[in-house]
């Protein structure tokens, strides 16, 4: 899955300002439920996620007792989402959808209803997605009548991590809540945009939470654990302020794109918004965004520089013989020489201009314009050649379209893409002309960060 301009909602009529960003190897938010809920046989969770790992074996919510009494709410690592209960051995329940959930560029609203009293088994246990209820499961096993269910008892809670130990979650929370003693539906939480069709989230605050219930907003910044709705706060593990995101599922941002990870053999962190290059391997990680037209900037920050380069390309590395952003027809990318090189595919390159070279900590801006069809480059704040350098025609690419484009032509490399919302400390506060964004280097005239209000405004 791709992101391109009708993929996105211009305004949403309502917004949610951060996420909460999980990085897949030791972040988590835990707390000890300290009261007998006001019920351990009702309630529903909602949660909004955007993945960043499409296989890993992740789970965002779950309670352990011990190994043989456990409850988890997890995507597997054939991709299915999963929800199970064991009770000293024996399953008690287990609900895994025949559905497949890969997509790293789209954010989805889970939302889980338990109502273990109710009297037909399948309505013990809803699970609904963007707003629709699943149906179709590979397992299928419902709770007894009045199973307790252990997520609602006076246990430890974890969010972003199974008994914060392993298996944690690898992406973006956002709108994080535990109604308990109420079995809602999906509509007390989101609903389907009258002209997309696309469904967003609503304001919940007016929600009761009850006993044991939580609600994570993720607005505080120095305490990301916080229980807006004036519970026990969670405990922050791994967790910083650079983890409070504006990528959200009211404003979806660009990221790089796992699964175009063929040839550069890259490990992706901080929410597909770090690479380190496979060693040598000649190639680039491409974006989830898709650009066809329209003045979009963003950010890269090297953390090591043996070989780097920034750009564009028109094609996956994947489906290209040729493996490198810059040895590919259309493909151009700045190296650390300061040249702007870009190729005719079969391995001839041709150098468009020579600029100032760029080393470990320094960070590239990129101005790209579909409109004028013209590139422009700087070096910590200051532009690099102010007449830019010409690029093809998107139209006249080979599928219609540029990706943003980062990776090595040797050595191995560590690199940070900022689109916006960076997984690094940022103190430069420079925003686009609708204000989205914190960059080190101010943003142009009229060029924008690629997240999916602008892309519905401008691309």
């Amino acid at each position: 899955m791709i992101i391109l301009g009708t993929n996105s909602i211009k305004e949403t009529g309502f917004n949610i300002a951060n996420s909460c960003r999980f990085d897949g190897s030791s972040s988590s938010l835990t707390k000890t439920q300290g009261a007998s809920p006001s019920s351990n046989l009702k309630a529903t969770f909602s949660m909004w996620l955007k993945k960043s790992d499409p296989d890993a074996d992740q789970h965002f919510l779950n309670v352990i007792v011990s190994n043989d009494n456990r409850t988890f709410i997890n995507f597997t690592s054939d991709s299915e989402l999963q929800v199970a209960q064991k009770d000293g051995g024996s399953t008690s329940f287990h609900l895994s959808t025949n559905r497949k959930f890969r997509d790293v560029s789209a954010w989805y609203h889970i939302v889980i209803t338990f109502d273990t009293a109710n009297g037909t088994a399948s309505n013990r246990i809803k699970i609904y997605v963007n707003g629709v209820q699943e149906t179709s499961f590979s397992t299928e096993t419902y709770p007894s009548q009045n199973r307790v269910v252990n997520l609602l008892d006076e246990t430890p809670i974890s969010i972003g991590a199974y008994n914060n130990a392993s298996h944690y979650f690898d992406g973006y929370m956002a709108q994080v809540i535990h109604v308990n003693n109420q079995a809602l539906d999906a509509t007390s939480f989101g609903e389907f945009d009258s002209d997309s069709g696309i469904w967003k989230p609503i304001d919940i605050t007016a929600l009761t939470v009850g006993t044991n219930g939580y609600f994570l907003d993720f607005e505080d910044a120095s305490n990301l654990g916080n229980d807006a709705s004036g519970g026990t706060d969670f405990t922050e593990n791994n967790l910083a302020a650079t983890d409070q995101s504006t990528d959200t599922c009211t404003n979806n941002f660009c990221t790089l794109n796992p699964l175009d990870n063929y040839y550069p053999n890259a490990a992706f962190s901080e929410g597909n918004l770090k690479i380190v290059t496979g060693s040598g391997r000649e190639a680039s990680s491409s974006s989830t965004f898709y650009l066809t037209k329209g003045k979009w900037f963003w950010e890269t920050k090297f953390l090591s520089a043996s070989a780097p380069f920034v750009g564009i390309q028109p094609v996956v590395s994947s489906s290209n013989t040729a493996t490198a952003a810059v040895l590919q027809t259309n493909g151009l990318g700045i190296l650390k020489t300061g040249k702007v090189e870009t190729t005719d595919g079969s391995g001839g390159s041709t150098v468009l201009a020579t600029y100032s070279t760029f080393t470990t900590n320094d960070i590239i801006g990129v101005a790209l314009d579909l409109d004028g069809n013209k590139i422009y480059f700087y070096k910590n704040g200051s532009i690099l050649g102010a007449s830019g350098v010409s690029i093809t025609d998107p139209a006249s690419t080979t599928n219609g379209h540029y990706m943003i484009a980062v990776g090595t032509i040797a050595g191995q490399d560590t690199i940070s893409m900022n689109f916006g919302s960076p997984a690094y400390s940022e103190s430069g506060g420079n925003s686009d002309g609708n204000g989205y964004g914190n960059y080190a280097g101010s943003v142009p005239s009229g060029y924008y960060s690629l997240n999916t209000k602008n892309l519905a405004e401008y691309g």
